[in-house]
């Protein structure tokens, strides 16, 4: 194994001293005070802020054999030498079994510091991190272009981040002014009507929005997946001037120009350094290194907080409307932090650290993870910061569910918000050749099936698959799983998981089936999505899943399940509400 950095330096301090020592005891010639120095200048390259009291006692012994005057010649005395040299090998035969015993494996920490702890003998809090990691790295160790920094941080803590072996992020918690070693862990991210079914009226007698001025020069800082700048929800048209408040950034890359800001979309960032440092460097051809969002979460998320009024508006002819945000005139800033592999808790907390110095005055993020301790969760801890410095905080509650301790972002600091329950749905029955009907919801808005007829049905885990795949796969109408022969000119039922649902029903229309119904399982509940499907489709919840397979099970022999989808469009006044997100 080869030795670390503090090693080496520890070996040529102790080959210095024997030299010197051969030097006076050998050819009995005095050293001068300039042997003396080279010696201290060793010793202090090694010496870290752990070692202080161990560098001032040993500096103090150094001081006792060369305080002669600067000319004046002198022996070094051979007792206190072997005695130093003893205690150095002691060192050294440490550093080395700590190093046979650590795993190499490194991952990324977020590290805390006291901001008043750095050492008066580095200009910058950012040298002291460098010299500090530097001091726990072995001679061989490859930092990225720039060096071993991932992130700084400032605003919401002082502090940075960095890839470490675990040995030395443990080593970190016995080092003056660290605070706290945080693991990073990675979170993924988790309507037309919702201000109106809300009470969020623009006039009388619930007025709140026309109250508060629609958000008027409110910055809101998203941190998502970035956001697509040319949509209508952002226009700046009818807008003041950017407040005076804001010192934040548009930041310029591919797809992105720095004129893609303006008054209503005032600023845009992105974060990559902990997504990189953990998966590599960036496939520029696949991902765009700028704030420009190719997934559309962020772009959503951002036009709900904020967007625009746009009339009309619709999803393939329903929910017609007019479609804003819950505050349209505030203005919003973009921190893009999300990415193919997903949202990386260095980089959320560079965001935060970035939006509390922008100056902004709302944090919205719908993005989420497990929940864990409050100190060691990244999103909770920025968040503390940030409503420390005044800044109102909203965080999802995540997509899990329906079970119990499926919340996320549970912070006492933080809004958190689930999708839940509105007073409109978009019904899409199933109706069985029994004559049953079971409630499912979809926003199809291709061609019906043929009224009044009945389409054959089929469970694709129980007799649509191809003979290579297995029941699983073709149960979940993964790619390549149904047999053209079993599923043509049928209403195939899927089973939802894996892959996305709109993709299942285009493996459905390539194996030629005329429909998909995608069947809720137990864990996934009565929790209803409504997609928009290339093919005529509807999902239904658990129960309504299992009546359906059952049905399909029991068919006798010449008399094959049948059923169609009843799709029935906008159902406004809904009472009692649904659990649709």
């Amino acid at each position: 194994m080869q030795p670390s950095h503090a090693t080496s330096v520890l070996l040529k301090f102790s080959d210095s001293l024997l030299s010197l020592s051969s030097l006076a005891n050998i050819t009995n010639q005095p050293t001068s005070l300039s042997h003396s120095l080279t010696l201290t200048s060793l010793y202090t390259s090694f010496y870290t802020e752990k070692r202080e009291t161990l560098s001032v006692s040993l500096s103090l012994s150094l001081s006792r054999h060369f305080a002669n005057p600067p000319l004046q010649k002198m022996k070094i005395p051979p007792p206190p030498l072997v005695l130093l040299l003893s205690l150095l090998i002691s060192l050294h035969s440490t550093a080395v079994a700590s190093l046979s015993s650590s795993p190499d494996k490194k991952t990324t920490y977020i590290i805390r510091v006291d901001r008043d702890a750095k050492p008066t003998i580095f200009p910058t809090h950012e040298h002291w991190y460098e010299s500090t990691l530097l001091s726990l790295s072995d001679t061989t160790a490859t930092w990225p272009q720039g060096g071993p920094l991932i992130h700084t941080y400032s605003s919401v803590f002082h502090g940075f981040s960095a890839r470490l072996a675990p040995s030395a992020a443990e080593a970190l918690h016995s080092v003056p002014g660290i605070v706290a070693v945080i693991p990073e862990r990675v979170r993924q991210p988790a309507t037309t009507r919702s201000p109106r079914f809300l009470g969020l009226l623009s006039s009388p007698p619930s007025a709140l929005l026309a109250d508060s001025d629609f958000g008027s020069d409110l910055v809101i800082a998203v941190i998502d997946t970035g956001i697509s700048p040319g949509h209508r929800s952002f226009s700046d048209r009818g807008l003041g001037p950017v407040p005076a408040k804001w010192k934040g950034a548009c930041v310029s890359g591919p797809s992105f120009p720095a004129s893609s800001c303006n008054r209503k979309l005032v600023g845009a960032r992105f974060f990559s350094g902990g997504y990189e440092a953990t998966s590599g460097r960036m496939n520029e051809s696949a991902e765009l290194k700028s704030p420009r969002d190719t997934d559309g979460h962020g772009t959503h998320t951002a036009s709900i907080a904020a967007g625009r009024y746009v009339f009309p508006a619709s999803t393939l002819g329903y929910a017609r409307g007019i479609a804003s945000g819950m505050a349209p005139k505030a203005r919003l800033a973009a921190y893009k932090v999300c990415w193919t592999g997903g949202c990386f808790d260095s980089d959320i907390l560079a965001a935060f650290d970035a939006a509390v110095a922008d100056g902004v005055d709302v944090v919205s993020l719908s993005v989420g993870g497990v929940v864990v301790p409050y100190y060691l969760d990244a999103i909770a801890i920025g968040a503390f910061a940030a409503t420390e410095a005044g800044i109102f905080v909203s965080a999802s509650a995540g997509n899990g569910g329906p079970g119990g301790l499926t919340v996320t972002n549970v912070a006492p600091w933080v809004t958190t918000v689930g999708a839940g329950s509105m007073d409109r749905d978009f019904p899409a029955d199933v109706k069985l050749g029994d004559g049953r009907i079971l409630p499912g919801v979809s926003v199809y808005g291709g061609p019906d099936l043929e009224p009044n007829k009945l389409y054959q049905l089929v469970y694709a885990g129980s007799g649509g698959g191809t003979s290579a795949a297995d029941g699983y796969s073709s149960s979940l109408c993964l790619e390549g799983s149904l047999d053209p022969t079993l599923v043509k000119g049928k209403i195939v039922v899927c089973d939802r998981g894996v892959n996305p649902r709109a993709a299942k029903g285009e493996v459905v229309r390539k194996a030629g089936g005329v429909g998909m119904i995608l069947a809720n399982g137990v864990f996934d509940g009565e929790g209803l999505v409504a997609d928009c499907h290339v093919i005529p489709a509807t999902a239904v919840g658990a129960t309504a899943g299992d009546k359906l397979r059952k049905y399909i099970a029991s068919a006798k022999p010449g008399s094959p399940p049948t059923g169609t989808i009843l799709f029935r469009g906008t159902r406004l006044g809904v009472h009692p509400v649904g659990t649709y997100s």
